[in-house]
């Protein structure tokens, strides 16, 4: 057998067989295809390409061999601590779709690890499904040894999920030997000791799986497989670990070299383990970003997120005090980026995500571990073992710091999380949400999916009124709404407001206020009704023309967008949520950052030169196979039929979009960004408007800027120089207030140290400040430390009817165990609030400022 590295192995197996008249696919991105909801990531081979084993699409080759990148993070919490557990690993397969069966699969699995692989013989063996005579006689022929072919029952060698395909399977193993096995005279495949490892499965999917329990046979039976790259690459390398494989042992230097620490040696056990959780996540993080997953707090943005943070933390662990997973994750591009190329061509956006997340991560790490550190303190003190769940979900809440790193540091210390309590918290505060956001008429009109009448027909692309029949009408004394077999009117969807309108016959007039589809019904909700609207009735409906020229304005402006979006800041930015109507348009974004001004007047110039050249927007219909080949941009989480629209506006943009457009970008007229803001971690927002929604902005500031004049006693020509010089003088009140109050403060100083009440030694300091800032407590504080020793002071600054208490210590009281934090705790609870900090100082916020003498009280007490 010889030694082949991981990247050889990839290679060698994908060679093989493409030589068996195999298409070899790339792999598919991390994230699944748009549609498939029953993953959040993609964890395996065949999970790509499960539409082609349904039939819900036909594959570009009845053969076909992949290597897919997958991730898995069930066991997250024995990474590290184990050889073989990792959240991010390669899978091999080779698929048959209806093409070849067990024969052939094993014949060729055969032919590779003997030819290619030149694995010795005596050390294979096989497992089979009970009764399953068939591969059983396939593996005899083959010349495997009958002892070496093991039975096994439906838990081991039978594949099958809910109903639908399914069928046996054959799993091959590798003997690494007597000495890793468990001295058991019937050891062998199957015993849950290190002996045999299993590297290649075989499924035979042949059945499909009734409702009533039973099995029939399939007209097409399928094939695939599934090896473990860095599992197979272990056994070829003669390797006990995944973490000593060539390509990973070279990140795993990395971070030795970052943190000089030693690896594997006597009494590391501990750092090795952090060692090989940053390995490992590195991995996972450098693949996902190249595939446009970006951190944030749901979704596998979280799964990210966490990976980024818990590696961030054990980076801590083992004493790496600065930023360094950005640095090292060019060693996951060095030995994966030929194979994978989107890792070198993203290689300085993926260290720039893992750099912000890693800083973020830093300013909330310490205030997190010193808080976990009270609470590991107090449950110590109350003989405590489990941390209540509203407080881990206050830490989260608060200052974002995730359960899981909550629940690591905890075990660490011999502690568990009431998690149940957590989830509680955590399920409130979305109930809360939801309940904030809905609406009185958030279900609109259901009476619509009761209905046995026909789906409208939408023909306002074509034209905007119509002479349309009349399916059914409701109304509850207030509301009417109107069903039509065909209509104009374009009902809400897809980010796009409705048309309105109006709607008439010989003896009834309405207004058309909103439209909205229920189950393909188009709703027409009408007001103003002059007369009685009948089933029956034909009527001629006509949409307001200019409105709907306006919205369809902003929606092609928003195609716009997105392309110079991606053209600017990188084809990572996907839409992920839009609204349009008649007046602005709103396009929400994944990014990681907020824009720069320079980024935002690149996009806005690239949207407006595509207007200037007044691009031809066409509309094709096609399906999905046929959008793709015209280069079609889907949205990720959209559902689309089976046949699409595909927008073009040029070659500036093609997208799949069933809203309505202008018919040539010059109609949009002119294109501007009023905001960009953040609206949630990694996703963006930017309000913008078109023609004569600038003409209206740039009116109202017309007359805000003559109001302010006015106020200012100036002209608009001379009100930035009017400004410029308030600005000036402004400041240098300000700077001479500030002057006073220092000198004021200082003045204070020596009055303060002479009548501090000596306690046991201490000098204790309580003043009321009104009007003081936090800055201000804390600046006193400093100086009166730097004048004496042995000093503690509590001081209110009041604003308002709130108070901010401060209790600052000399360090020789804190080297005595006096400790801020826990008194700035105590003192607060007296006035009705609470807070923390470190042991020198800490402060607290507080309602009740009729309660500072009482507090100043708990202060003396608690130093006594």
């Amino acid at each position: 057998m010889e030694k082949m590295g991981l990247n050889e192995l990839r290679k060698a197996f994908l060679d093989f067989y493409v030589s068996k008249e195999h298409y070899k696919a790339k792999s598919a991105p991390l994230i699944p295809e748009a549609g498939d909801k029953s993953l959040l990531i993609i964890n395996s081979g065949m999970a790509p390409l499960k539409k082609y084993f349904s039939g819900q699409e036909i594959p570009p080759a009845k053969r076909m061999t992949t290597c897919q990148k997958c991730i898995r993070t069930g066991d997250i919490e024995n990474v590290g601590k184990t050889s073989r557990h990792g959240t991010f690993f390669e899978m091999l397969g080779n698929f048959s779709f209806g093409d070849y069966f067990k024969r052939e699969s094993l014949t060729w699995g055969m032919e590779f690890i003997r030819d290619v692989l030149k694995m010795p013989l005596d050390r294979l063996w096989a497992t089979v499904y009970l009764d399953d005579d068939e591969a059983f006689n396939i593996w005899r022929e083959l010349g495997m040894p009958e002892d070496r072919i093991v039975r096994l029952g439906k838990e081991d060698n039978f594949w099958e999920i809910g109903l639908g395909p399914c069928g046996p399977d054959s799993e091959i193993f590798y003997d690494r030997g007597e000495e890793f096995g468990c001295g058991k005279h019937d050891c062998r495949p199957g015993c849950d000791c290190d002996r045999y490892v299993e590297f290649w499965n075989h499924v035979f999917t042949q059945f499909s799986k009734e409702e009533d329990g039973s099995y029939s046979d399939l007209a097409h039976p399928n094939i695939d497989t599934g090896m473990g790259l860095e599992r197979i690459a272990c056994i070829m390398q003669g390797v006990d670990s995944i973490f000593d494989i060539d390509t990973i042992r070279y990140i795993l230097d990395g971070v030795l070299d970052v943190s000089g620490k030693d690896y594997e040696k006597e009494g590391t056990e501990t750092t090795d383990v952090s060692i090989r959780i940053i390995t490992d996540h590195l991995r996972s993080m450098v693949f996902m970003i190249g595939d446009g997953i970006l951190p944030s707090n749901e979704g596998r943005g979280y799964v990210l997120r966490r990976l980024i943070r818990r590696a961030a933390r054990h980076g801590r662990l083992i004493g790496i005090k600065d930023a360094f997973l950005s640095a090292l994750s060019d060693r996951v591009v060095t030995v994966s980026g030929e194979a994978y190329p989107e890792l070198v061509e993203k290689q300085e956006l993926i260290k720039r995500i893992i750099s912000i997340e890693e800083d973020k991560f830093a300013q909330t790490l310490d205030q997190g571990i010193d808080i976990i550190g009270e609470y590991i303190k107090d449950m110590k003190t109350n003989n405590e073992t489990v941390l209540k769940g509203e407080l881990a979900f206050k830490l989260y809440d608060t200052y974002g710091f995730p359960v899981e790193v909550t629940e690591e540091i905890l075990a660490e210390e011999g502690f568990t999380l009431d998690l149940e309590g957590f989830n509680a918290n955590m399920n409130l505060q979305r109930e809360t949400a939801r309940k904030g956001r809905k609406t009185d008429d958030e279900e609109g009109w259901k009476g619509a999916s009761n209905l046995d009448i026909q789906q409208t027909e939408f023909i306002g692309y074509h034209t905007l009124v119509s002479d349309s029949k009349v399916l059914a009408v409701e109304t509850d004394g207030e509301k009417t709404v109107i069903y039509l077999d065909e209509s104009p009117f374009y009902a809400e969807s897809g980010g796009q407001v409705y048309d309105t309108g109006i709607m008439s016959t010989d003896s009834a007039r309405a207004m058309v206020i909103s439209v909205t589809k229920h189950g393909g019904r188009f709703a027409h909700l009408l007001s103003d009704v002059e007369g009685e609207f009948k089933t029956g009735d034909l009527v001629h409906a006509e949409v307001d023309a200019r409105r709907r020229h306006k919205i369809a304005r902003n929606h092609t402006a928003t195609h716009l967008l997105h392309s110079a979006l991606r053209k600017t800041l990188g084809t990572h930015v996907e839409q992920s949520g839009s609204s349009v109507n008649d007046k602005v348009l709103r396009f929400d974004f994944t990014h990681f950052e907020a824009m720069t001004k320079e980024e935002i007047e690149a996009v806005e110039n690239l949207v407006n030169n595509s207007i200037e050249e007044f691009l031809n927007v066409s509309v094709q219909e096609t399906d999905m196979a046929g959008a793709s080949k015209l280069g079609a941009m889907a949205l990720f989480g959209e559902k689309y039929g089976d046949i699409v629209r595909v927008v073009s506006c040029g070659d500036f943009s093609v997208e799949l979009c069933g809203g309505t457009h202008v018919s040539n970008t010059g109609e949009i007229g002119a294109f501007k960004i009023l905001s960009e803001s953040g609206i949630a971690s990694g996703v963006r927002r930017i309000e913008a408007v078109t023609a004569s929604g600038i003409l209206e902005g740039y009116n109202n500031e017309t007359e805000r800027t003559s109001a302010l004049s006015t106020i200012l006693k100036t002209t608009p020509d001379q009100l930035m120089q009017k400004t410029e010089n308030l600005m000036a003088s402004l400041k240098q009140a300000n700077s001479e207030l500030e002057s006073f109050k220092k000198k004021s403060m200082g003045d204070s100083v020596s009055t303060l140290i002479e009548n501090a009440e000596d306690i046991n030694g201490i000098k204790l300091i309580t003043k009321r400040l009104d009007g003081a800032t936090t800055d201000d407590m804390r600046s006193l504080s400093d100086t009166i430390k730097d004048k004496t020793s042995s000093v503690a002071m509590v001081f209110a600054a009041v604003t308002g009817d709130k108070v901010t208490f401060l209790v600052s210590l000399a360090d020789d009281l804190v080297e005595k165990g006096l400790h801020a934090g826990n008194i700035v705790k105590e003192v607060a609870k007296v006035a009705g609030g609470g807070g923390g900090g470190k042991a020198n100082m800490a402060q607290a916020g507080a309602k009740d400022i009729s309660k500072i003498d009482e507090a100043f009280s708990v202060a003396k007490a608690l130093i006594k």
